[in-house]
């Protein structure tokens, strides 16, 4: 399989599958179209997998990729028939306990991190459900009327959106799980990190001091954290063309940067110390790996392989992030820095192989008003305790990434492929 393969939508939302900005005569179809893929999409993803990889939870913060393909479909249920089809019910009474994640308002949930311990209903009667509520929205869809379509539209779009989230998830939540299993299982054998770009990844893009738009510009789909657009001071600060590379953080290693409290913030230290790290997640060293690189290996979609020093460095949290920033005498960008420089195209790998932390800390723009309803709780709830990520990753489906993208994830949290670049202040 080649590496692009399972991890593209084939479908870019903003455009094709943006049918509620769609006034055209072939709205209705494009929609069908756009929620056939994404649907499918989450499938194909999920066929690797046995019945029993798909039950496995390996962590509270993780879901098993059942809970996933479930959840992503009472979403449609809960949010898209029941309010808007006369008469529909539920294709079962227990599952909007059982797959719903946070959303308070919708009713009450099973707990996060028993999810695992649902073993029924079986991984066939998920497909059941999916392709009953598949079936349901479809005819929704074709037949809404036509002063209730762009309503029914927006919420398609919504869900879509949020199913492409889950999509990342399972690709990241079974990487943990098999992580964990001592035989190493493999996903992919064909699976591969993306390397750097064929630019200059060399040196610091120069961003000059000035006022800039940052935030969602336009009229395709975004989420309500993106938004309201605004303006801020921005500069002067470079920021690396290119990530930080596995080679980058070996040097880190060689210099003892888990070993040094002065690189460190203090709860950062406090969880290294707790948590025993001496490198980044998902790396062993003395199992299967050689070369010059300290016999290093990596735990990835494809298995056990030996780390590659020229790839970028991944699975690291924001506190490993910080440090190795001062470490190398330099920073991380803030999220508006970064959207700057993406935005003006100066950034090699921005989107497609990790997410790269920033040192802004996740909270509103101003101005900011989450979405009404239960909705509104998917982001605006989360505003703290948290660290902003930009770009995506190659785990993020096609057609899902763009400038303003706000990803969030706790200061220790480095299961996801996440990893980073530098930003230098002028003396």
């Amino acid at each position: 399989m080649a590496q692009t393969a399972p991890f593209a939508t084939g479908i870019a939302l903003a455009a094709a599958a943006s049918p509620a900005s769609d006034a055209g005569p072939d709205r209705r179809d494009a929609a069908i179209a756009a929620f056939r893929e994404v649907r499918r999409e989450t499938e194909r993803r999920a066929a690797p997998l046995s019945a029993e990889d798909q039950v496995i939870q390996s962590m509270a913060d993780a879901s098993p990729t059942k809970w996933h393909r479930a959840h992503t479909t009472w979403f449609f249920e809960q949010f898209l028939l029941v309010p808007n089809v006369d008469g529909y019910r539920p294709f079962d009474q227990r599952f909007a306990f059982l797959f719903n994640s946070y959303y308070v308002a919708a009713g009450p949930r099973h707990a996060r991190p028993k999810r695992g311990l649902i073993t029924r209903p079986s991984a066939a009667e998920v497909a059941a459900y999916r392709a009953h509520v598949d079936a349901a929205v479809e005819r929704l869809i074709a037949d809404a009327a036509p002063a209730s379509l762009a309503d029914v539209l927006k919420v398609v779009e919504i869900g879509l959106n949020h199913e492409q989230q889950h999509q990342e998830l399972i690709l990241t939540d079974i990487l943990h799980a098999f992580a964990e299993n001592p035989d190493s299982p493999v996903y992919d054998a064909a699976w591969r990190l993306p390397g750097v770009g064929a630019r200059d990844t060399r040196g610091f893009a120069p961003i000059p001091e000035g006022i800039r738009t940052v935030g969602h510009q336009d009229k395709s789909f975004c989420f309500d954290n993106e938004e309201p657009a605004h303006r801020t001071l921005v500069g002067p600060v470079g920021i690396a063309r290119g990530l930080v590379t596995n080679g980058d953080w070996l040097a880190f290693m060689a210099d003892r940067g888990y070993e040094r409290p002065e690189l460190w913030l203090s709860d950062g230290w406090a969880t290294v110390a707790a948590e025993g790290w001496r490198a980044p997640g998902y790396w062993r060293q003395g199992d299967q790996a050689d070369g010059d690189d300290g016999g290093w290996s990596v735990m990835t979609l494809a298995g056990l392989v030996p780390v590659d020093p020229a790839l970028p460095a991944c699975h690291l949290s924001y506190y490993e992030a910080d440090a190795f920033a001062r470490w190398a005498g330099k920073h991380l960008p803030s999220e508006a820095e970064w959207e700057v420089a993406a935005r003006g195209n100066e950034l090699d790998a921005a989107f497609g192989v990790v997410w790269q932390w920033t040192r802004s800390a996740y909270a509103p723009y101003p101005g900011y008003r989450p979405v009404e309803g239960a909705l509104g709780e998917y982001n605006g709830k989360f505003m703290v305790n948290q660290m902003v990520l930009r770009g995506s990753s190659c785990a993020t489906p096609r057609g899902h990434a763009r400038a303003s993208y706000r990803n969030f994830f706790p200061p220790p949290a480095r299961w996801q492929f996440t990893g980073l670049r530098l930003a230098d202040f002028p003396a």
